[in-house]
């Protein structure tokens, strides 16, 4: 098979979207198929492009057997509704020319395309169209109804135009993937035939992540007391995220020396979490880690926490809640009931209303009292990730879902 992809994020990328397009194509040129990458130089979460990169010029490079194409791209110093649309039109500018090039080129079975951005969309149709490949668009994100619903563009007009053209767009495809059920439902919604929409979920692979038993590095380095209990947030810093919850819990907590609150990662909204929990000793940062150490990371946690926004439910899937559960401790999980999170969480873990730091709080406090609840609902979450999360049996799925597509038509 010879596989086109178009991306914003790619690897070495460890977070979000960059992580799973780059494990998924050199999952799948490890298995011998072609596969070529369009895509940008790595930015993300920092959103400061990585030294030895460069933003405003093309570069090729060979990545673990995958052909890469970096293109332009604009990355804006504060981020927000304008300067993420302006982010995301400069990568489709300045990729679209590059797609039609290496598709002319290469001539792929299928060019696939990840979504966000949906400006993206156009130059994979027009590509696909003009080599006679099959298209597939993934959508890690419904970037238009979140960016409406939360706030971040304004304008029903606007908006409605916006969702028109998305959805007209999203019904041309050949295939159409995505994240989790509920969102597969949206795809539906929005006009993509159900035949033609399918379950493609982000995934963890359950050999790396795994639970560790006994004292690890990270609670040495931060001085944790061996009865503490550490609730961890590790992930994305960004505005999607509801990370506001966790200091609000944390305040609510700060007379509890027993439990700490560890915040791990990169974003757009980290100085600003970093502000609101001055003065609040029962709060520690970390970086963002390298891959050999994520197992670590994960392993640090008696609990960990996964915030969400209400107005974002459904409307993206936290890829981050693979790893948790695959590390084997129990997920507390801010979300309403009935979705898609609450739906992975409940028996691996608590659901609490989103946006709700005392309510957060409060389940922190349940099961930091309470050992044999936490391994009880810790196992459920590991075996929860090997019978539903695991990569290679993801990947495969996928990997004869694309066959299925490139294969002739009978007559």
């Amino acid at each position: 098979m010879r596989l086109l992809l178009l991306t914003l994020n790619y690897a070495p990328e460890l977070t979000g979207i960059g992580k799973y397009s780059g494990e998924m194509a050199e999952w799948l040129a490890a298995r011998g198929h072609a596969v070529r990458v369009v895509t940008t130089p790595p930015y993300y979460p920092e959103w400061r492009v990585h030294d030895g990169y460069a933003a405003w010029r093309y570069a090729r490079e060979r990545r673990a057997g995958v052909d890469v194409v970096r293109c332009p791209l604009w990355v804006p110093r504060r981020q927000g509704g304008t300067a993420r649309v302006l982010n995301l039109a400069s990568f489709a500018a300045s990729s679209a020319p590059a797609l039609v090039s290496a598709a002319l080129r290469f001539r792929p079975d299928a060019i696939g395309v990840v979504k966000p951005p949906m400006f993206a969309l156009p130059a994979a149709l027009l590509a696909a169209r003009m080599t006679g490949a099959r298209s597939w668009v993934h959508v890690q994100d419904f970037e238009i109804d979140v960016a409406f619903d939360m706030g971040l563009l304004k304008g029903r007009a606007v908006g409605g135009a916006a969702l028109r053209l998305e959805a007209g767009l999203l019904r041309r495809f050949d295939l159409a993937t995505t994240v989790s059920a509920r969102m597969r439902e949206r795809l539906v919604a929005k006009g993509v035939a159900e035949d033609r929409a399918a379950l493609f979920p982000n995934w963890v692979d359950t050999r790396a992540i795994h639970p560790v038993a006994g004292a690890g590095p990270f609670r040495a380095a931060l001085g944790v007391a061996p009865d503490a209990t550490v609730a961890l947030y590790a992930g994305n810093m960004g505005e999607k995220q509801g990370l506001d919850s966790l200091i609000d819990a944390a305040r609510v907590l700060s007379g509890d020396a027993s439990i700490l609150l560890v915040l791990a990662g990169e974003g757009a909204a980290r100085r600003r979490l970093e502000a609101a929990a001055a003065g609040l000793a029962n709060v520690r940062f970390l970086r963002l880690q390298p891959v050999e150490r994520l197992n670590d990371l994960l392993n640090l946690a008696d609990i960990h926490l996964l915030p969400q926004r209400a107005d974002a439910a459904d409307l993206v899937m936290p890829s981050k809640l693979a790893g948790m559960l695959a590390s084997g401790r129990p997920v507390i999980a801010g979300a309403n009931p009935g979705t898609q999170v609450a739906a992975e969480v409940e028996g691996a873990g608590l659901v609490v209303p989103p946006d709700d730091g005392a309510a957060l709080a409060a389940a922190v406090r349940r099961l930091a009292g309470d050992g044999a609840a936490r391994a009880l609902l810790g196992a459920e979450a590991r075996a929860r990730a090997i019978a539903h999360w695991e990569r290679d049996a993801v990947l495969t799925r996928l990997e004869v879902r694309l066959a299925a597509l490139i294969a002739p038509t009978p007559e």
